[in-house]
């Protein structure tokens, strides 16, 4: 219960933030102050913006946390895919831990109950070289117990390989500067400042657009490619595929019937989740299962999926969902349409014990994504967990009220602080008063 007061006059009082870079990439961690000393963790999801969290304030301040779906339903309409729904997701997930702590049990409790006590955990990984690099890699991965792999395939491989890939002239030598520019940074922390000019556009121009082509000679080598990490690990274990590249659908079906003999968990995000159609197409040209989902944002916006039967695996991240109801009702949507879900989750440990008690509750719920392995404090930044947080390939479910997490390691995080926003937890007064009217209705 709350230790100050009923739950029932429990109110929120402030919302700050605090970045952090390298978890693995830039996180908005925040926090939801209270009337009674609670306070509730959330986070915008990696490479989004405070502002998405910042200027739903004035619409919470006063509110109890404890009425979840309340909140989530006034604020709903400020978010959007991808990272644009960071806010919304952030500020409900705090609104979960606050309501768990108020009442004294798990968020996953709150949720119905929970179907599993520990969570199955992939991880994705990464390995320079062939695909025997990358099997070594995976077999690493074997060996720390974990049961379920995924890496990724695609035009990244191909871009340094003569012969392999098709485009208008000087597109590639274009993408290839501007990889190099974003990601030379640790753990791919994106400066927005080096985010500009042609390449960019170019980086940014959706699959069916880019005039990028796959060739026969580069479907050789990533056939070849994945033969070789077939044949460290074995076929027994689940294997998912990522990071095609912007190529068109026809691309896409070239190279899934390609891959169908190496037995696949799935193929994931071949084209933009919004082209139904394609998906459709996709699934009925091949018997690689398909899975998409970590950009779309809210419940309805899966449904043209679900109802198109193109989908084997869902792959949605509370961080862009809408938070932990949302992605829960998603799961329970993909079990009525004889879907599975797994759930992408590339963030802090707050973000991570947000997707497990999804995960606990959640019946047709698979493997879980942690994409911090190998950042050896990332599990440091909160304090009440297990750690390690990930053993042996699984996280246990806790039994402790909200998140489970007992308070954040603010020396750490203060150790960790982005350039950008140097302080934690600075004031936010300026977002107080900020209003409009948000009635979508006359």
């Amino acid at each position: 219960m709350s230790p100050a007061g009923n739950v029932r006059d429990l109110r929120i009082t402030d919302l700050r933030f605090a970045d952090i870079d390298g978890a693995p990439k830039r996180c908005t961690l925040l926090k939801l102050y209270t009337n009674q000393g609670l306070v509730g963790y959330g986070e915008v999801r990696d490479a989004s913006s405070r502002t998405y969290a910042a200027l739903l304030k004035s619409r919470i301040l006063g509110e109890n946390p404890c009425n979840v779906e309340k909140i989530f339903r006034r604020i709903k309409q400020f978010g959007g895919p991808s990272r644009q729904g960071g806010g919304v997701s952030g500020i409900e997930v705090a609104c979960w831990d606050l309501a768990g702590k108020a009442w004294g049990v798990p968020v996953w409790q709150l949720l119905g109950g929970r179907f599993r006590e520990r969570i199955r955990i992939y991880c994705d990984t990464d390995s320079a070289g062939g695909g025997r690099d990358m099997g070594q890699a995976l077999k690493a991965r074997l060996a720390q117990g974990f049961t379920y792999l995924k890496m990724d395939l695609g035009i990244e491989l191909l871009m340094d390989q003569p012969g392999c890939l098709s485009a208008p002239l000087g597109f590639l030598e274009q993408m290839r500067k501007y990889k190099q520019t974003v990601f030379s940074t640790p753990h791919g922390s994106i400066d927005p400042r080096a985010m500009r000019g042609e390449a960019y556009d170019l980086f940014n121009t959706a699959h069916p657009f880019t005039g990028i082509h796959i060739t026969e000679q580069g479907l050789d080598f990533l056939e070849q490619y994945l033969a070789d990490v077939r044949a460290e690990i074995g076929y027994e274990v689940p294997l998912a595929i990522d990071h095609i590249g912007h190529v068109p659908l026809d691309d896409c079906i070239k190279l899934a019937r390609r891959l169908e003999r190496f037995n696949l968990a799935w193929m994931e995000d071949p084209v933009p989740w919004q082209l139904t159609d394609q998906y459709v197409r996709l699934a009925q040209a091949t018997t690689t299962p398909i899975g998409t989902g970590e950009d779309i944002y809210l419940k309805e916006n899966f449904l043209p999926l679900f109802r198109s039967g193109a989908l084997a695996v869902v792959h949605p991240d509370v961080l862009s969902t809408g938070g932990i109801m949302e992605t829960k009702k998603i799961g329970d949507l993909a079990e009525d349409h004889g879907v599975a879900m797994a759930l992408h989750m590339a963030e802090s440990p707050i973000a991570c014990m947000a997707a497990v008690h999804v995960a606990a509750a959640t019946r047709n719920f698979t493997a879980l994504e942690v994409h911090s392995v190998d950042v050896p404090w990332w599990d440091s930044l909160v304090n009440g967990l297990p750690k390690p947080l990930v053993n042996q390939g699984y996280i246990e479910v806790p039994d402790a009220p909200g998140l489970g997490i007992e308070s954040l390691n603010e020396e750490l995080i203060t150790a960790k602080l982005h350039a950008d926003f140097p302080v934690a937890w600075d004031a936010t007064e300026f977002w107080d008063k900020e209003w409009a009217n948000d009635r979508q209705w006359s």
